[in-house]
């Protein structure tokens, strides 16, 4: 495991977040919890997908802004359209070009590798054609970006 991880800070939903987050993120799990003398949870540990991040809670004095995100692909539609739902659930917002943010406020990209594909179409004026749809899009849907490059 690598020696670097992402590190959360909350309020006091450290525990529930992480509880939501690797319900909705296959092969995840919590993997501790840290609790205060009370019996709150103070640092809750998790993997998403083998990457190792950290909640605490810390009180109401920082929060989350889009300069960070997490970033997850996804291969089919089903995929994208099931967390985007999960995540934007709640009290979720959804943002431009993919992403959004959850009921915490955490900054999410849920992408397609579909997207990297047409986006690295050698024509131009097809990859053009595809960045022009993904600017229109909140949630990215494969068969639209497709169909720029397409009649591109």
């Amino acid at each position: 495991m690598s020696n670097v991880s992402t590190f959360l800070w909350f309020d006091h939903q450290a525990e529930e977040a992480a509880t939501f987050y690797t319900s909705v993120i296959e092969n995840s799990k919590i993997t501790d919890i840290t609790r205060a003398p009370d019996g709150t949870a103070f640092v809750v540990t998790f993997d998403l997908d083998g990457q190792r991040f950290a909640a605490m809670n810390a009180g109401p004095h920082f929060t989350f802004t889009e300069a960070i995100s997490i970033h997850v692909n996804r291969e089919t539609q089903t995929e994208v359209d099931d967390l985007w739902t999960a995540l934007t659930a709640d009290g979720g917002q959804e943002g431009q070009c993919g992403w959004l943010k959850d009921r915490y406020g955490l900054s999410w990209q849920v992408v397609p590798n579909a997207l990297a594909t047409l986006m690295a179409n050698p024509n131009p004026t097809k990859a053009a054609a595809v960045g022009n749809a993904l600017r229109t899009m909140k949630k990215i849907d494969i068969a639209t970006l497709q169909a720029a490059a397409d009649a591109a």
